[in-house]
């Protein structure tokens, strides 16, 4: 732990990390071809080349991220509890965090695909765009879903402690069954609780971790590791499940759509492998002062770099493959191959200028956030059931712009914004009468955490 504000600088990392790592491997299977009629495509990779479906054993890193954001939510809500907070108010302020940033981004793109609909753009040209511009959004409304059931979670893991792991992991283990017993459109249905049971497992584990006890010994770290590995490996290896941790296209079955149990196996092991390292990182971290000053302005930049990591890839495209600039050997030849690491340090250039432009907003986000109280009390019922409101809306339209892309059709479904702008508004609103309690007094004073995180 950090002495001086008691968060872990080891979850700093994890979360940092697990999005940095998202992003690199977004980058990298990025395969632009430049057509006879000089538009571009965007070929699949790994299924060009198989053997990539490997690598996302290493890139699909979200079940870590849920973890620590596991972590820092017990420690969050813990205060608010003991500050006489409401659940709803702080489900309020954590919504704030994940909405404030998601709305900052979508002003710019979804106000560039509209104008360049207009202007008589290609209509496949701007779905392909408005895809590559949400293919994160999956994440979205996941997790804020989960960040909603988190007094629920906590509660649960006050009464069975590590049982309530258990009961989510069996929960999901037996609506992966069922999903690979019954015909496709039922299955499908039915896998989306696992969108939900799946994640939470490490969500819920992060509560079990801040608790400390077996958890937090090495050994359980190991055991959860080598079991989850030995899973995933039978899984795939003797039953249906492909290698591949994200959607590959032409697949029977999917291990991400809905999470399936391989997926369910790798998130033990992956969760297990972070548990085995934190007291060795840990100390490592608080040894040394020099790590803590990078993983920070990580932390501080991590929505941002999540939301708009795919714009320096079309702006590359655009730059390099439009103008013939760029070289098109083969996907997944030795030559396509040599190209990534300059193709990954355009982008990253890319992204951290981009990065530096949005400070301003970043900074508006933040007093925003502060100033509209979003750790303020939300009491009474009606607002409540405004919260609730505002929380279905917004999650709906996250949800459909994961699936759909930002302009399907060619152009923005204004349903779908104006679904998420009411949300928006009604999770904004929903604040009760103005308290002060220490921990925004604090925020006040300081102003310096990430608009979508907080321990």
């Amino acid at each position: 732990m950090d002495g001086g504000t008691g968060r872990s600088r080891y979850v700093d990392l994890l979360r940092a990390g697990a999005i940095v790592l998202v992003v690199l491997g977004h980058w990298l299977i990025t395969a632009l071809v430049r057509a006879p009629d000089g538009t571009l495509a965007a070929p699949e990779l790994m299924v060009a080349v198989p053997w990539t479906q490997w690598l996302t054993l290493g890139f699909q890193i979200m079940p870590v991220f849920f973890l620590a954001g596991g972590y820092a939510a017990a420690g969050s809500w813990n205060r608010c509890r003991a500050e006489g907070g409401t659940a709803a108010g702080w489900i309020r302020g954590r919504a704030l965090r994940l909405l404030l940033p998601t709305a900052a981004y979508l002003v710019p793109t979804l106000g560039g695909l509209a104008i360049a609909g207009a202007c008589g753009a290609d209509p496949a040209l701007l779905g392909m765009i408005g895809w590559a511009l949400a293919m994160q959004f999956w994440f979205l409304p996941v997790y804020l879903a989960i960040s909603v059931l988190t007094p629920w979670l906590a509660a649960l893991h006050r009464r069975w402690g590590l049982g309530s792991v258990a009961a989510l992991a069996a929960a999901g283990a037996a609506v992966g069954l069922l999903v690979t017993e019954v015909d496709a459109d039922r299955a499908y249905r039915v896998g989306l609780l696992n969108y939900l049971l799946v994640w939470a497992v490490a969500y819920q584990l992060g509560f079990a971790w801040r608790a400390g006890g077996v958890v937090a010994r090495p050994v359980f770290g190991a055991a959860l590791a080598v079991g989850g590995a030995a899973g995933y490996a039978a899984l795939v290896g003797f039953g249906p499940f492909p290698v591949s941790l994200v959607l590959v296209s032409g697949e029977e079955v999917s291990n991400t759509d809905p999470p399936s149990l391989a997926m369910l196996a790798w998130l033990l092991a992956q969760c297990g492998l972070c548990l085995l390292l934190a007291p060795y990182a840990e100390r490592a971290l608080n040894a040394r002062r020099g790590p803590g000053r990078l993983i920070a302005p990580l932390g501080r930049a991590s929505m941002s770099l999540y939301l708009w990591h795919m714009v320096p890839v079309l702006a590359a495209g655009a730059a390099f493959y439009l103008t013939d600039l760029a070289p098109e050997p083969e996907a997944g030849s030795a030559a396509w191959w040599a190209w990534r690491p300059a193709w990954v340090l355009v982008l990253a250039v890319l992204l951290v200028a981009l990065l530096a432009a949005l400070r301003p907003v970043d900074g508006l986000l933040l007093r925003l956030a502060v100033r509209i109280r979003a750790q303020a009390r939300t009491a009474g019922a009606g607002r409540a059931a405004v919260l609730l409101a505002g929380l279905a809306a917004v999650g709906w339209a996250l949800a459909r712009w994961a699936v759909q892309g930002l302009a399907r059709s060619g152009s923005p479904d204004w349903r779908v914004l104006l679904a998420f702008a009411a949300g928006a508004v009604l999770v904004g609103g929903a604040a009760g009468p103005r308290t002060r309690s220490p921990a925004a007094a604090a925020a006040e004073r300081t102003a310096g955490q990430p608009v979508e995180q907080g321990s």
